[in-house]
């Protein structure tokens, strides 16, 4: 199946609105949008993960600040303790392998 993320990009008026892309016995891909001033609290991935910012301006924390903008890439091991903060509307892809 083809899709053009961007157009699946809605943001909620607050907290934070997830919708899966794909998802085998493996791997999965989901697309997260967090309404500003949404946060999510420091917790551990369960897979080895990479983030994919599309658009907005947040911080990502693990191990330091990550500026959430667009185009950022981020790699995340397993059991990465990790926080995030969304300062304006910011959206990402989320890949679990």
């Amino acid at each position: 199946m083809n899709r053009n993320v961007n157009e699946l990009i809605e943001y909620p008026k607050e907290g934070i609105l997830s919708k899966e892309i794909f998802k085998d016995e493996k791997s999965s891909m989901t697309l997260f949008c967090m309404a500003a001033g949404t946060r999510i609290s420091e917790h551990k991935s369960v897979k080895r993960g990479i983030v994919y910012v599309l658009e907005g301006d947040g911080i990502f924390k693990l191990e330091k600040d990550i500026k959430m903008k667009n185009g950022v890439f981020i790699h995340m091991e397993e059991n990465a303790v990790h926080s995030l903060k969304a300062d304006k509307n910011t959206s990402f892809l989320l890949f679990l392998y």
